[in-house]
This record gives structure tokens, C-alpha cells and sequence, in this order.
């Protein structure tokens, strides 16, 4: 046993990104419990136009992301691991470009969408203002994926955690106001548009002051010519926001569909069954950014086996987490959530039982979220391995197959079909992306050089 532990004590890789998801996941908090205090403040209904506001302004921005990131993370973790500054620096540079026109366009789209959006999502059109000054959120994160894969590149998860959480204490000050002073919905999307501004504009304030010192002084200066060949770098952008797309369409927007198909009411149930589902996964979140460079890195540096330890191991401590908190929510969910509690003469309750609706599709959606949970670095590794059309390829059919059973299903069934639907798409996404990712590595690894010195 000591023998084992000493093993996992010692691996600095897993050490790396247990240490900083660390940093991520103790920032995440305040922000969970946040979603508590502001369900309870708004109740169902409007809590669901909220969270209808929030998803239509979201899934916009993602339609025009490119998930600069990730480009960010793969290209320059390449250019580095070789010592070529200048390439990586150029690769910075047309990501914060092409991010920042797709944010200005995306604005624009969003201004032009959010009558339609009042009327057929939130069910009201005097909530197109509503829909304007969150998506100002947009035009705040206008370079913050390329900030982000930098400040990923460079390990800087304690910066990452501390803007978290400022943020979240920002956010928290504003809600706590508005839930003493009942100001209502207006006062709570300004605390999630300030969150947001805060988490936008950091990043980007801490990839300027660091870029000198990871890539020299003239990093500007960069010429694009130094980009890897224009339709390899292409295709990995466009995959990504391919990618990006699907995800939006297929498992972010939850909120939307029930609330096309149903109401904001039902639109409700499931933010906040969703918002339940956060605090599960919640731990494991920070996982997904920590072990993406680690990943990269290991395939960079063709250290096989440091990869294969590295996935066994976060995936031990993802399936320990989640197995843990999906066994308590099932024996213990229903009363300690949505019951009222009479301690020392006082009402208590963490939702209130008008939630209760809620129980049902988390306990469905626990299956799907579960296994994305466990297996989360399902996509980073093909994207590691040069395969993002894959991840593309699964994604796209398996977003048509769950579409079309939506409207073939949904207006004539109960909003627990869409939680589902839901499950059944990261069951099969994920296990199919999985197979086809060790079938890839198995292929690279037998036909790589040595790996790479430490």
C-alpha cells in the first residue's frame, strides 16, 4: 500500500496538475453556491429567464469562437518544447486576432438576435435589454481564450484561481445585496455581467505582463510567416469551433431547449438541476485545462508511458469523486436539497421545495455527466495526438441523432425525455471518442521516435 502511494507521491506530472486544478477548484466555490443564494432570491420561473438570458448570450459567443485556447496550448506547446519563441509568439498573435474580430461580430449577431430570443426562449419580449447588457460579457472576453492558453502554457493556475475568485467575491457582494434588498433580476444579471468582465479583461491584463517573459521582449514583432502551414493551423481552429458548435448545440443549451419546447418554469428545473450537476463535477472541472498541457507536452516529448500513468491516475480520482457524490445525491439528494428544515424555531432549506421538480432530471443527468466526468480527457488527448476532426466527427453525428429525436420526441413528452437525451449523447460521444483515441495512440507510439529526455 505505502509502495503504491509513494508511486502516485512521486509521479510530478500527476503532481502538476493535481496542484494546480487545486488552485482552480478552490476558486470555483463561491461561484457553486452562488447559483443557491440567486435560485432561491428569483425563484423558479424568473431564475429560468436568467438562466435563458445567460445560455442565448453564451451559445452566441461560442458560435463565433474558434476555442483560441486550445490552439494557443497545442502550437505553442509545440514551438516551445523545440525553443522557438518567435514561432510561438506568432501563433499568439493570430490567435488574438482572429478572437477579437470574432468577439466584435459576435456582439452584433447577439444585438440583432435577442428580439427573437425575448420573444420565443424567454417568453417576454420586454426582456431584450436584458439580453443586450449580459452580452456586453462578450465584448469584455475579447481576447481571453488566447490569454488563457497562455497563462496555461506558462502554469500560471494560481493567477487563473485568484481572478476566479475576485470575481466570484464581486459577484457574491452584488448578490447578496440584491437578495437582502430584493431588487430582483436586473440587479442579479449586473453581478454576473461584472463577474464576467472581471474574468475577461484579468486574463488578459496577466498573458501581456507574462508574454516578455516567456517568449522576449519583441514577441510582437513576430511575423506571421513563422505560423505552422496555413491549412494545417486552419483546420485546427476550424475543428475547434466545429467542435465548439456542436457542443453548443448538443449539451449547452439545455436551458433554451426546454424553454423553446416547454417554459421558462421547466427552463428552471433544469438550471437548476444543472447548477447541482456543477458542484459534482465541480472538482474535476479544473482537471480538464491542468492535464490538457500535460497531455500535449508528454505527446510533444513522445513519453508514452508518462502519458499512459498520467491518464490511468486522473482517471482514478475522477471516478472515486464522482462515484462518491452520485451515490450520496441518490440515498440522501431529495431531503437534505428541497426540504425545509426547522432548526432552532428557524425555516431553513437549501432549495426551496418549489425546486423539487428539479430532483428527477438531476438524478437522470448524473448518468451522462458522470461518465464525461470520469473520462474528461476524452478530447484533449485526440486533440494532443493531431486528431481534432475526430472529437468533430462524433460530436456532429451524435448532435443530429439527439436533434432530431428532440423534436420528434419532445412536443409530444415531459421535459424528463430532454434530460435523457441529454445522457444518452455523452454516453455514446465519449465512449466513441475514447476508442478512437487509444486506437490513435497505439498507432503514433509505435511509430515514434524515442522519447524525448527530461
Amino acid at each position: 500500500m505505502n509502495g503504491w502511494l509513494d508511486r502516485w507521491r512521486q509521479d510530478h506530472v500527476l503532481g502538476r496538475v493535481v496542484k494546480n486544478s487545486g488552485y482552480l477548484f478552490t476558486s470555483n466555490v463561491i461561484s457553486a453556491l452562488l447559483s443557491i443564494l440567486t435560485a432561491n432570491l428569483l425563484g423558479v420561473r424568473v431564475f429560468g429567464v436568467l438562466g435563458i438570458v445567460i445560455s442565448t448570450v453564451s451559445n452566441v459567443n461560442r458560435l463565433l469562437s474558434f476555442r483560441m485556447g486550445d490552439v494557443v496550448v497545442k502550437y505553442m506547446s509545440d514551438h516551445l518544447a523545440k525553443d522557438e519563441k518567435q514561432a510561438a509568439a506568432a501563433v499568439v498573435k493570430a490567435s488574438a486576432l482572429i478572437e477579437g474580430v470574432t468577439s466584435l461580430l459576435a456582439y452584433g449577431i447577439l444585438a440583432a438576435l435577442a428580439p427573437l430570443a425575448a420573444r420565443y426562449l424567454a417568453d417576454d419580449p420586454t426582456t431584450v435589454p436584458l439580453f443586450l447588457i449580459y452580452g456586453l460579457s462578450i465584448l469584455s472576453n475579447i481576447t481571453t481564450e488566447t490569454a488563457t492558453g497562455i497563462l496555461q502554457i506558462g502554469g500560471h493556475y494560481r493567477s487563473q484561481a485568484m481572478i476566479n475568485f475576485l470575481q466570484s467575491v464581486a459577484t457574491a457582494a452584488i448578490i447578496v445585496v440584491a437578495y437582502f434588498t430584493k431588487t430582483g433580476l436586473m440587479t442579479v444579471m449586473l453581478a454576473y455581467l461584472t463577474g464576467k468582465v472581471i474574468l475577461g479583461l484579468a486574463p488578459i491584463l496577466l498573458a501581456i505582463y507574462w508574454l516578455p517573459k516567456m517568449l522576449g521582449a519583441d514577441w510582437f514583432k513576430a511575423p506571421f510567416n513563422l505560423l505552422p502551414p496555413k491549412s494545417e493551423f486552419l483546420k485546427f481552429s476550424l475543428s475547434t469551433n466545429f467542435s465548439s458548435t456542436i457542443n453548443m448545440v448538443a449539451r449547452d443549451s439545455e436551458v433554451l431547449w426546454v424553454g423553446y419546447f416547454f417554459s421558462p418554469l421547466e427552463a428552471g428545473y433544469f438550471k437548476t438541476a444543472l447548477a447541482i450537476i456543477n458542484l459534482v463535477v465541480m472538482p474535476i472541472t479544473p482537471f480538464i485545462s491542468t492535464t490538457y498541457p500535460e497531455i500535449t507536452r508528454c505527446v510533444a516529448q513522445f513519453k508514452w508511458d508518462n502519458l499512459r500513468r498520467l491518464l490511468q491516475r486522473v482517471t482514478l480520482i475522477a471516478a472515486a469523486w464522482t462515484g462518491a457524490v452520485a451515490f450520496g445525491l441518490l440515498l440522501f439528494g431529495k431531503p437534505v436539497l428541497f426540504q425545509n428544515w426547522l432548526i432552532f424555531g428557524k425555516t431553513i432549506h437549501i432549495y426551496r421545495p418549489e425546486f423539487l421538480p428539479s430532483f428527477p432530471v438531476l438524478m437522470i443527468l448524473l448518468i451522462g455527466f458522470g461518465t464525461a466526468n470520469i473520462l474528461f480527457w476524452n478530447r484533449p488527448l485526440l486533440l494532443a495526438l493531431g486528431r481534432a476532426e475526430v472529437p468533430l466527427r462524433v460530436g456532429f453525428w451524435g448532435m443530429v441523432v439527439k436533434v432530431a429525436l428532440a423534436f420528434l420526441l419532445l412536443p409530444g413528452a415531459g421535459y424528463l425525455t430532454e434530460a435523457w437525451l441529454l445522457s444518452a449523447y455523452f454516453v455514446f460521444t465519449v465512449g466513441m471518442i475514447i476508442v478512437q483515441g487509444f486506437q490513435t495512440l497505439r498507432k503514433v507510439e509505435s511509430v515514434s521516435p524515442l522519447p524525448a529526455s527530461s
